[in-house]
């Protein structure tokens, strides 16, 4: 079984986000970037796969810029085989990179595309369910827990009620969620390793993949400064508050 894995380059998650001065967009020059949790999660079950022998190949993709090329030496240094690299410098969009790894798919043909459920820039989480509708897969969102057997995925998902338990015919795309594993500490004999292995460069115009963006960010604002919370001697003044003041009582 043939395994495809997605990552994105995005600014870290321990970094405060910023707004640049124009309002166009959040600062990125200069910014420590990394792998989307999410996606490193996605990986990790990946080379888990491998590791168990269910998997014969993993290989990663990533879409954006040159430097994108350090998020999939990572990949590779958790232990995935091989990596592809489409290099876009423009603003990509969930529509547009699903129809580029529609193309690889359809080049690559694995049994099994692990994505994480969205990633933390633009919070859209997309392109896993327009990928499986534009190669009429099922798929599996919000995974916690993944089991292969017998040509299915029975996945665990997490939903407001609950765990709900699907199961899937495969070739199947499935998303990651938070809880399905904890990914493993890269050690620097494998970070060393994976910057001698190739990374397989593929044009948007060699896929043929219109990756054109349809909707037009107009502006970004910071959200709004909260007011900080105060304390009330007793419960005779916080009922005072809530009647006279927060009006919700």
């Amino acid at each position: 079984m043939k395994v495809l894995v997605t990552v994105k380059r995005v600014i870290d998650y321990n970094v405060n986000i910023r707004i640049k001065a124009d309002e166009s967009a959040v600062e990125t020059a200069n910014v420590k970037m990394s792998m989307n949790p999410f996606d490193e999660i996605a990986v990790e079950e990946a080379v888990r796969l491998k590791e168990k022998g269910i998997a014969a190949e993993t290989v990663v993709v990533t879409i954006g810029p040159a430097q994108a090329q350090e998020t999939l030496r990572t990949a590779l240094a958790m232990g995935i085989d091989r990596a592809i690299h489409v290099p876009v410098d423009t603003e990509t969009q969930a529509l547009g990179v699903a129809r580029a790894l529609k193309k690889i798919v359809e080049k690559e043909k694995p049994d099994l595309i692990l994505l994480g459920k969205q990633a933390i820039d633009q919070e859209s989480n997309q392109v896993g369910a327009i990928l499986a509708a534009q190669l009429g897969w099922a798929q599996a969102t919000f995974a916690s827990k993944i089991e292969i057997a017998d040509g299915k995925a029975n996945v665990t998902r997490e939903i407001d009620g609950g765990l709900e338990t699907l199961s899937v015919k495969l070739p199947a795309v499935i998303t990651a969620d938070l809880r399905l594993n904890e990914p493993r500490f890269v050690k620097l004999p494998d970070i060393m390793k994976a910057k001698k292995k190739p990374i397989e460069s593929l044009a948007p115009a060699d896929l043929g993949a219109d990756m054109a963006p349809t909707m037009e960010t107009l502006k970004v604002t910071p959200p709004p400064v909260r007011k900080g919370g105060i304390k009330v001697p007793d419960v005779a003044a916080l009922v005072d508050k809530l009647k006279n003041e927060a009006k919700v009582i």
